[in-house]
């Protein structure tokens, strides 16, 4: 139960500074004056950076010999980067120069997602090799989403506190106390991991490679040689393709429900809006982490995880159905009928596929031998997922373009809202759909995966 905790306050981490991230990102406009494309370059440039970052970190990380383990000394440094780079990105100032503030905050991105890959990849890495047995799996990543669902109970209400006049002088202000309270508890959460969880015993693991600059050629080689490999691992691109359209689905239309509760429910007056998409959102959570996922986990160790996530994502389909009658004008209470329905699809979806890419990572390791490629695995599926959501984000402006939304405008056309209501429904729902006709196949069961721990356990010699 301790490392259990431990590795659920890691995800709690890697949930909180992205989110974080992601709203503090707005003030960018609004409290130092930067202007609209050079802070989509800032919220872009360095996602191309942590794309190329990850899987040279699962790559080090896999073939690292320590005698604290493979992942732990970099959860541990990574951590302490990532909380307080964090601190430091944020330390901005409207008074300085425009073009000051784009340089100092896009290279202190750079810096900062480099501390955060070192402490991420590992992490993720670690939970794959944790423990070896089918349903525990489940069970280990089910209690780190519930934990790491807490990020996103909290982080809505950051817009609240930033533009609160009575907490902070000026949203500046705001943005860069909160950033060191954030990158604090991240720093302190963050280091858990690295004390009490453990993996797999490596001391033994064979055709390790050295990590050292005379190598760098060599392994950049069989970097690209553990892609390969991984590529051509047909469950995991199952995998990687379903989290790819049930995810990006999800975030493509993520912002349409604070438009439509804005502007269809309340006419266009952010005063009578209010709180409500922010509870729209921490109560998503709430459900997501103590209804779904319990029920998620239950349902994949009484079905198998194929099963149970078909199960899920079917439900969630129905849920964004309802949403058509859950955004209703005469009584705002009803938005949350959906939630507890649609919150199966991404409760469902991380908590099972990071389960299930555990029992890739034994494949792998039968078809491929030593050394085990966590780190690999869970880099690129990351890699997948931070891929697809650069592309959900610049599709979902261009969604908002054909069905004529006007930012300026207070208040909306009748028919685009109209077809705005019908996007937020239809294409989160199509995607989970195409998600469940690419796992309909999916044939790891749990039969198979013990008969390959078992052939691996003799190949190892171990008892």
């Amino acid at each position: 139960m301790v490392q259990k905790a431990a590795f659920g306050a890691g995800h709690l981490v890697n949930n909180l500074l992205p989110g974080s991230l992601g709203i503090f990102m707005f003030f960018l406009l609004t409290a130092f004056g930067m202007d609209p494309f050079l802070a989509g370059l800032l919220g872009g440039l360095p996602r191309l950076y942590d794309a190329i970052t990850d899987p040279i970190m699962g790559f080090i990380s896999d073939n690292t010999k320590s005698r604290f383990g493979r992942r732990r000394p970099y959860i541990f440094i990574g951590a302490i980067l990532s909380g307080t780079l964090f601190a430091v990105l944020w330390q901005l100032h409207p008074e300085n120069s425009q073009m000051y503030n784009f340089w100092y905050f896009l290279i202190f991105s750079l810096i900062y997602l480099t501390g955060n890959t070192i402490f991420s990849t590992p992490l993720i890495g670690l939970g794959y090799e944790m423990t070896s047995d089918y349903n525990e799996r489940t069970r280990l990543m089910a209690f780190s989403q519930t934990m790491g669902q807490i990020a996103w109970m909290i982080v809505p209400w950051f817009w609240v506190l930033i533009a609160n006049p009575n907490l902070f002088e000026t949203q500046a202000i705001g943005v860069r106390r909160l950033s060191v309270i954030v990158g604090g508890i991240c720093l302190l959460l963050g280091i858990l991991p690295a004390i009490f969880c453990r993996g797999i015993d490596a001391s033994n693991m064979e055709n390790r490679k050295e990590i050292n600059f005379r190598s760098l050629f060599s392994n950049l080689k069989d970097l690209l040689k553990g892609i390969v490999q991984v590529s051509k691992n047909i469950p995991f691109m199952r995998l990687c393709g379903a989290t790819f359209l049930v995810f990006n689905g999800f975030q493509m239309v993520a912002s349409f429900s604070y438009f439509i509760i804005v502007f269809y429910m309340f006419k266009g007056d952010y005063g009578l809006a209010g709180n409500w998409p922010a509870w729209f959102s921490t109560v998503s959570a709430i459900v997501t982490a103590f209804l779904v996922i319990p029920v998620i986990s239950a349902l994949a160790t009484r079905f198998g995880k194929r099963q149970a996530f078909i199960i899920s994502t079917f439900i969630s389909i129905i849920g964004y159905v309802l949403k058509w009658w859950g955004f209703n004008t005469t009584n705002p209470w009803l938005i949350f009928m959906p939630i507890p329905l649609m919150s199966f699809g991404i409760g469902g979806l991380f908590t099972l596929m990071m389960s299930m890419t555990a029992d890739v990572c034994d494949l792998d390791e039968l078809n491929n031998g030593m050394p085990r490629k966590e780190g690999t695995f869970g880099a690129i599926y990351w890699w997948m997922v931070k891929l697809g959501q650069a592309l959900a984000l610049v599709l979902g402006g261009l969604v908002l373009k054909l069905v004529g939304f006007d930012q300026n405008a207070a208040v909306q056309a009748g028919e685009t809202i109209t077809k705005l209501r019908l996007a937020d429904i239809t294409i989160p729902a199509l995607t989970a759909f195409l998600a469940i006709v690419i796992m309909w196949k999916y044939d790891l069961t749990e039969e198979k995966a013990r008969e390959i721990k078992a052939e691996l356990v003799a190949r190892r010699g171990e008892l």
